[in-house]
Parts: structure tokens; sequence; C-alpha cells
């Protein structure tokens, strides 16, 4: 379903401590660590989400946040290996990805959910069946509209269960950090509202690099990765739909040199792509990073 990239491995204790995804932790639990040096992106200076294929193994996809409908098929080294147009989206806001499962078998879920201003009056899923590095361009997609039960928000993090329900995680400006669920069946023709789950986590003064930019969920169903620009915390499953903020444990990633963090998909049980934006040293071009982590179950 996924390959696994990552040959190095970083021993972990689990220390399980109960805080908000926005405390620092009590212990350096996880000691991902990187697989090779940051590669850049040229084609991607705006790279805001990424995630593993289904259909074609040891691939990624991913795209920038703005400019033309279209997404990159990078293989594991971060090479381009193709770039398809999504037929029929638009870009307003794109930033996240997600590969899941639907009835046509394994789908691309495009998230245009930016909402910087917080006056959107809904976001945009974007449902397409996955396509090939080969492809010009993909088959039309759905849009699925939604809005939130509480008022607009920004968001940049999506991900997709196994049983095809998703999910995305608003980044707290405006408004809290909190966890949303797209009602089932998912639908174009109506603007689809969200069902919050759990409490938001509320705080006026979460600082920027605090803020989730991106998640994923592991092959095997039992953690959900969030990451924000400077960590990437670790939550188990069952803690996060039943509305517990537990971190189970993060993990560093500003030391690994992306200039501004955006994406995140697990590759294998214990790997991890991260892709971002260009800044600093990576001057007009995204950044690419693997890591390898042990996650103790």
């Amino acid at each position: 379903m996924f390959s696994n990239i990552g040959s190095l491995r970083a021993v972990v204790t689990l220390a399980v401590t109960i805080l908000t995804p926005y405390q620092a932790p009590t212990a350096n639990a996880s000691n991902c660590r990187a697989v090779g040096k940051t590669v850049p992106l040229r084609d991607l200076p705006e790279a805001s989400g990424v995630a593993a294929s289904r259909r074609t193994p040891g691939l990624f996809w991913a795209h920038n946040d703005s400019g033309e409908p279209v997404i990159y098929a990078l293989d594991s080294q971060g090479a381009i290996k193709g770039r398809v147009r999504v037929t029929g989206a638009t870009v307003v806001d794109w930033e996240d990805i997600a590969v899941g499962p639907c009835t046509q078998g394994s789908c691309l879920y495009i998230a245009d959910i930016g909402d910087n201003g917080g006056n959107r009056r809904h976001i945009t899923l974007y449902r397409v069946i996955e396509p090939t590095p080969s492809d010009a361009a993909t088959r039309p997609v759905e849009a699925v509209h939604a809005a939130y039960p509480d008022g607009p928000h920004d968001a940049e993090a999506l991900f997709v269960a196994e049983n095809s329900d998703v999910f995305l995680i608003t980044k707290g400006d405006p408004g809290p950090v909190a966890l949303y669920r797209f009602p089932r069946p998912l639908g174009s023709g109506t603007t689809l509202q969200l069902q919050r789950i759990g409490e938001p986590i509320r705080g006026p003064e979460i600082d920027a690099n605090d803020r989730p930019t991106a998640a994923d969920m592991s092959p095997d169903g039992q953690w959900v990765a969030v990451r924000t620009t400077h960590w990437v915390a670790f939550h188990r499953t069952a803690d996060l739909f039943a509305g517990r903020w537990r971190e189970a444990f993060r993990t560093d990633v500003h030391r690994f040199g992306e200039p501004q963090g955006e994406g995140i998909t697990f590759a294998g049980s214990d790997s991890l792509i991260l892709v971002g934006e260009a800044g600093g040293l990576l001057r007009g071009a995204g950044s690419f990073v693997r890591l390898a982590c042990t996650l103790t179950r």
C-alpha cells in the first residue's frame, strides 16, 4: 500500500503525556532522523501538501498552494516524475492533499481550505480517481463544498481514514485549533456542514510556528501525525477521534532546515516525507525531506 523508504531507524522511548499540541513535551520521546539531505523542489516553490500514492508504490503527489491546478509526481528522492493537471478544479488556496479509498478504488483528496482572512463562506474538497504519473490530466473532479458550524476558519491540515472518512484540523487563526469531520456521504450540489469532534484547543497566544500546517494517518490507522513548521506531534488515532488532544510524543523538524514546513505524509509504517515552501537558503525552491522514525505501539 505504501513503500517503506526508510533504512535508518531511531529508537523511540514512548513517553505518554496528556497535553495539547502546543505545550512543550516533557521528554523528547521521538528522535526521527533525516535520511539523506534536504532536496530543493524547483517546480514547487509553494509546496504545501504531499501524499503517498496507493496506485504507484514509491510515488508521492505534491502541489503548490496557488497558481495552476497541477499536481506533481515525486519519487522517493524528490525528483519530479510527472505533472498532471487536475481537470475541473480551480485554486483558491490549496493547503493539503491525501490519498484514500473511494468507490472507484484509490482517490486523491485535494484540500482547498486555506482562509487567511477568515472570510470564506465555504471551503472546497476536490476528489478524483488517482492518476498515474504519465497522465496529462486527471478525470473530472468532484467538488465537495463544506462550511464550519461555528463560522469561517483557516485550515491547512487534512487526512483520510481507511473507511473514507475525511478530517481536517483548523490552524487556530482565526478561531481555535479543532478537529472536524466531513459528513458522509460526500457529494456535490450542496454545501455540507462539517462536524466538530471534541473540544477545540483555545488560546490567543499560540505561536505561529506551533499552528498545524498538515496531517496524515499512518498506513495501519494507529497514528495521526500533525505537523507545524517546527515539529511533528504523533497522536494515537483512538484518542484523537475520541476528542482527546493527547500527544504521545513529538519530534523536532526545525533542525532539518526547512524554510517553511507545510506538508507531511507517511511513506510506510515508520517513515515520513516532509515538504515545505521556499525561503532562506532555498530561494525559489520548495523543500523535500525524508525521515525515518520508529513508532512504539
